[in-house]
Order: C-alpha cells, then sequence, then structure tokens
C-alpha cells in the first residue's frame, strides 16, 4: 500500500474532491432559472472545472507511466490506474452532459494515452526488425499527421464560418444603429419643427 506522503495519491484525492464539488454544481444548477446570465455563468464554471479535472487526470496518468520514487508493485499499479479510468468515466459522463464532446473525444482525436515505448518494442529485434519497425512507426507518424491536418482543417473552416457570422451580425448592429439614430433624429425634428 502507498504511503500517505504519496504525491500521486494527494493529486487523486484532489481530484476526488474536485468530482464531488463538480457534482454539486450540477446539484445546484437546478435551483438556477432556465436561462439567464447567472445560469451561464454557472454553466460556464461546470464547464471550466470539468476541463481543469480532465488536465489533472492526464497529469495522474502521466505519473503512472514513469513513476518516481520506489517503484509501484504491479497490482499496485492496476489499481491506480483503474483508479484513474473510473474517474475519466465519471468525467466523460458530465462533459457529455454538458455537450462537451471535444472532451469526451479526446481519445478518439490523439489516440490512447497509453502507448508501448520505443526501447520495449525493439527487444529481441535484429537489424531488419528495427528496419521494419522504423518504417512502421513512421508509417504511423504519417497517419496521425494526416488525421491532425484533417482536425486542423476542419477546425479552420470553422472558424471561417464563425468569422462570417460574427462579420454579418456586426452589420446587422451597425444598419441597427444607424436605423435607431435616423429615427431619433426624424422624431426630434418633427418635435421641433411642431415647437416653431
Amino acid at each position: 500500500m502507498a504511503s500517505s506522503s504519496d504525491s500521486w495519491i494527494k493529486e487523486y484525492n484532489e481530484a476526488v474532491k474536485m468530482v464531488d464539488d463538480i457534482n454539486a454544481m450540477i446539484s445546484e444548477r437546478s435551483s438556477l432559472p432556465a436561462s439567464g446570465p447567472e445560469t451561464q455563468r454557472h454553466a460556464s464554471a461546470i464547464r471550466r472545472k470539468i476541463t481543469i479535472l480532465g488536465t489533472r487526470l492526464d497529469g495522474l496518468q502521466s505519473l503512472l507511466s514513469r513513476p518516481t520514487g520506489k517503484p509501484l508493485t504491479e497490482k499496485e499499479m492496476n489499481r491506480r490506474k483503474d483508479m484513474v479510468a473510473n474517474l475519466r468515466s465519471k468525467v466523460n459522463q458530465m462533459a457529455s452532459a454538458f455537450n462537451m464532446s471535444n472532451f469526451a473525444n479526446r481519445d478518439s482525436l490523439l489516440g490512447p494515452e497509453s502507448k508501448p515505448d520505443a526501447m520495449s518494442r525493439t527487444v529481441g529485434l535484429d537489424n531488419s526488425g528495427l528496419v521494419g519497425l522504423q518504417r512502421q512507426i513512421m508509417k504511423e507518424q504519417d497517419e496521425d499527421l494526416e488525421k491532425l491536418e484533417e482536425t486542423i482543417v476542419s477546425t479552420k473552416h470553422i472558424a471561417l464560418a464563425v468569422n462570417e457570422e460574427l462579420d454579418l451580425q456586426t452589420r446587422l448592429i451597425v444598419c441597427f444603429c444607424l436605423f435607431l439614430l435616423y429615427s431619433f433624429a426624424s422624431y426630434f425634428y418633427k418635435i421641433n419643427a411642431s415647437e416653431v
């Protein structure tokens, strides 16, 4: 069993506390009005905490992949991996409840966190095996780059669409303001003309 001074356990306990905080905030949400600025601020705070929690879980996962201090037994390592996986599942459920699909699909976008390291893949290979492994790794990297390119192009198109929408909204606001100014000016002109 790990000692209470274990930094991983401390981080994990903070993540569990954050899950409890988020659940409490979600429960509070039902007491707020259906819409309005307060409700939007509250939902935004929940989303922010879910994102922070996801980053914290990534940190816990990386601490497991390169443990510091005394080495963990395989049983303890598996127990901790299960603990992180359970929390990750809860976080993904909370994220999907708030339509944070990009958070829940992080693994499908970037691939799973745990890939075997290069040294473990080269054990027992001769020179031709190493060359074959290198080609395979290069092919995997090319595929990953293609996926990344698709994502970047998609993001670019979304950004351009948002930009066009903002331009349209800005023009509509300017037209509306000009209409209001014209309406007020003609109204005051009529008032001043009737007074003369």
